[in-house]
């Protein structure tokens, strides 16, 4: 088949496009790295089942978990049930909670298959939320499922709470009051609003340099339970701010799509553990980047992560909440699962335009695994979008 196609540019012309990139191979085990590493997964959507896809959208289970096992076998662990699987934008904690018991028991199958799963308050709809109390007893619900099925929590960001909360006071009672209860050690999750609007002011405040404040003394005194900290607010300074001021033992996790390849490997002092979304998409690269880097092959970690950063930053360019779209969009073109169709018909949320630059940019990050395959799912999807 011919190695060239017809993209669309923003002039409204096409333009001829040939594919560039060579597709990374995969480890012939599975490798060890030196950051603890965890990739935020997506869910597969199953468009022949008849319900009703907003409200309650189908899962294909079984494409799902496969797309989990691809990443253990790359040596990432899981991020669970969090944004990336649509937790508020399509997948609701009755799904979350099925997702989370499948995977929990998968892992249980696979030798070294590790995963932590979000627990958060989305089955409380901000707008039901009366009191700090009702927000104590959602996460109770949520970090209790977690602990019952045997998994350890990452302690999401809470809509309902940034609503009800009026003081940094309001966050120190909420989380302290989860944190002393817990079985295990957490990871806390500080997501921006570019991520979630409804997030906005979260920890108490507008200002970063009021907010770190506030979370880090949330940290402090509450460290015996705290694994670490995930800061997704796509601005490398305010990581490193952060990282720089956490107690001794507690770890500090990049979800900064933006800048995590200089983050994760770190200023020569200290570094940023990963827990991405972009990680689901660049899999293959992350792993061999990492794999490197474990073995201070520093040049190799920055060549082969590094062209994946501009794919990223357009993945997650704004409105940023709907990166999941170009996150499944390479998933369908790579080959690891048979349509693209997302929960609540979440595909819609970008245009042709933004997909034709992925498909570029993916092809020039080298992150195409099968550019055959990718060459004529593209030219299909170009076809239903009047090309």
């Amino acid at each position: 088949m011919s190695a060239t196609l017809s993209l669309p540019r923003a002039d409204g012309t096409l333009e001829p496009y040939r594919l560039s990139g060579t597709p990374i191979a995969g480890p012939a085990a599975v490798p060890a790295f030196n950051r603890i590493a965890y990739a935020a997964a997506h869910v597969v959507s199953d468009p022949l089942a008849d319900r009703e896809p907003w409200g309650r959208p189908a899962i294909d289970w079984d494409a799902t978990m496969t797309f989990r096992h691809h990443l253990w076998a790359l040596g990432f662990k899981i991020a669970e049930a969090m944004d990336t699987s649509q937790r508020g934008m399509g997948l609701d904690w009755a799904g979350a909670q099925e997702l989370i018991r499948r995977s929990l028991a998968e892992a249980r199958a696979v030798p070294g298959a590790d995963l932590a799963c979000g627990a958060g308050t989305d089955h409380l709809a901000p707008a039901d939320t009366r009191s700090l109390n009702d927000v104590i007893r959602a996460y109770e619900t949520q970090v209790g499922f977690v602990e019952r099925e045997g998994g350890r929590s990452i302690m999401m960001a809470s809509r309902a709470l940034a609503h009800i909360a009026t003081s940094p006071d309001d966050y120190r009672k909420v989380y302290g009051h989860i944190l002393r209860q817990t079985k295990d050690k957490v990871v806390l999750h500080w997501l921006g609003d570019m991520f979630d609007p409804q997030l906005k002011g979260y920890w108490g405040s507008e200002k970063f340099e009021d907010a770190l404040e506030t979370v880090l003394s949330i940290i402090e005194e509450n460290r015996a339970k705290v694994e670490g900290i995930k800061i997704s607010l796509l601005d490398n300074a305010c990581e490193v701010a952060l990282r720089n001021r956490l107690p001794d033992g507690v770890l500090c996790f990049t979800g900064d799509d933006f800048n995590y390849a200089e983050l994760i490997e770190g200023d020569g002092r200290k570094y940023s553990h990963a827990l991405l979304g972009i990680f689901d998409a660049v899999a293959p690269s992350a792993s061999k980047a990492l794999a490197s880097l474990a073995t201070g092959d520093v040049a190799t970690f920055r060549s082969v992560i590094e062209p994946t950063v501009p794919l990223s930053r357009k993945i997650f360019e704004a409105p940023t909440q709907y990166y999941k779209a170009g996150v499944v969009f390479l998933a369908w073109l790579n080959g690891h699962q048979k349509h693209f169709t997302m929960p609540g018909g979440m595909q819609s949320a970008r245009g042709v335009l933004h997909y034709a630059d992925i498909f570029r940019l993916a092809d020039k990050a080298n992150v195409l695994d099968k550019p055959e395959l990718a060459m004529e799912r593209m030219k299909s999807f170009l076809v239903t979008q009047g090309f």
